[in-house]
């Protein structure tokens, strides 16, 4: 996929400016609320005009912010950060003032790192849940008495105290870690999807060119025969001797060659061969051609008897996908890849294996996934060669499966080694199967 580089997998994160004003004015609210309730409502003693103050510093930002740029402008992930560790600092002087970890809202301390582990790159995630356990562990110590009762205080036990800061951090690290990669393999699965569809669509293309071919042939059958005409008038009208003579005949059997060559084309597209239906074993051949000068033998099983054989879609879908199989086996054999097609009355099967050190053993269950490297890479591979996406299968394996394959992976049983893969198809609906176009 050289379209697609590691810059696709791993893109910049951005963080639309317009997302953090819309929450930090959401917690303005809600902390204003909660001060105010819990001095007026509940009648409980607190510095209220500190309070108020500090939730005003950060309405004052926002408000600047809507000022000074444009909510829809994306911030760089270090711009991001900085406006995250701005919210937790002030969640900390707030807190500070009214109970330290004692106010059961200090559990807020998690929301900024949330954020973080969703839109921002890990670093600043790390840094900014650093920051907020600094400055709970801070608040375990230093803080204002938590608004009470006067004629019954609330004395909590220190031990207490230390399971509060405790699950604060459990909770930062724990939930923090879950988030960044839930969003991560979704970020990669849209990516991964992407690249499929950009590779459907390309092949889609080609099978096209049949069409296309036809239409050629159409609208280029007219000029030549204009052409062809002339040039045989001229070819009459020169005496045989004359200094152009030799010319015009030339003229005349090239523009005869290109009507020919246009009226194959026309056939193809007509005939249906070989650009919309082809027998099974033609499909494998095709798909094998391009890899038989790379230095590995690959040996094509076929039954003898061939009478009943599947007719099928020259389906882009299907062509792609073996391909991509076929090229990682060659890619990861020793000397031999082999491939085995096989079929009934009620199913067909291809089998590809290979020679090579086969699937490890960690991975196995999760080939197909996007950005899973299948395999070790035979002894002498070059490390540079050895890089990628790990889209190759991800994208063979849904190709195939949305063209009514189904794929299972497999090492080799002993003492044979290499990778095996099987495809199974329904056979009549491998036989009905029509161009694959994208949905």
């Amino acid at each position: 996929m050289p379209a697609l580089g590691l810059a696709d997998r791993h893109p910049r994160r951005n963080v639309r400016l317009d997302t953090l004003v819309r929450l930090r004015w959401l917690a303005v609210i809600g902390q204003s609320t909660a001060v105010l309730v819990v001095y007026i409502g509940l009648d409980f003693p607190l510095p209220i005009w500190a309070c108020l103050a500090v939730i005003a510093l950060s309405a004052w930002l926002n408000i600047a912010l809507r000022l000074r740029f444009h909510l829809t402008q994306r911030l760089e992930p270090d711009r991001a950060a900085w406006l995250l560790a701005f919210d937790i600092a002030e969640l900390a002087v707030l807190i500070f003032l009214t109970g330290g970890l004692q106010n059961p809202f200090a559990f807020l301390f998690l929301g900024p790192v949330l954020l973080s582990a969703t839109a921002l790159p890990p670093r600043f995630t790390i840094m900014l849940g650093a920051f907020a356990v600094a400055c709970a562990t801070v608040l375990v110590f230093v803080h204002y008495p938590l608004p009470w009762d006067d004629d019954d205080p609330l004395r909590l036990p220190p031990i207490y105290m230390m399971g509060v800061w405790l699950s604060i951090l459990l909770a930062i690290g724990f939930i923090g870690v879950y988030a960044w990669q839930i969003t991560e393999e979704s970020r990669q699965l849209a990516d991964a999807l992407a690249a499929t569809e950009l590779v459907l669509t390309r092949e889609q293309h080609l099978s096209q060119l049949d069409g296309l071919a036809a239409a050629a042939a159409h609208e280029l059958g007219t000029p030549l025969s204009t052409i062809s005409v002339i040039a045989k008038e001229l070819e009459n009208a020169i005496p045989a001797g004359a200094p152009h003579g030799e010319d015009v005949r030339l003229l005349r059997s090239q523009a005869t060659r290109c009507r020919d060559i246009l009226a194959k084309l026309t056939e193809l597209s007509s005939s249906g061969e070989p650009f919309d239906r082809t027998p099974l074993t033609s499909l494998i051949e095709e798909v094998v051609a391009p890899h038989r000068n790379f230095g590995v033998s690959i040996d094509v099983s076929v039954p003898d008897d061939r009478s009943d054989e599947p007719v099928g879609a020259r389906n882009p879908a299907i062509l792609y996908g073996l391909g991509n199989l076929l090229e990682n086996a060659v890619d990861f054999a020793r000397e031999r890849v082999e491939v085995v097609a096989q079929w009934d009355s009620d199913t067909i099967e291809v089998a590809i294996s290979d020679d090579g050190p086969g699937f490890a053993s960690d991975i196995l269950a999760r080939i197909g996934e996007p950005y899973v490297t299948s395999r070790r890479r035979k002894p002498g591979k070059d490390d540079d060669e050895a890089t990628g996406l790990g889209l190759g299968f991800f994208i063979a394996k849904t190709l195939l499966e949305r063209s009514g394959a189904t794929l299972s992976f497999a090492n080799r049983a002993a003492p044979d080694r290499g990778a095996l893969v099987t495809l199974r198809w329904n056979r009549h609906e491998f036989e009905r199967l029509l161009s694959f176009a994208p949905t």
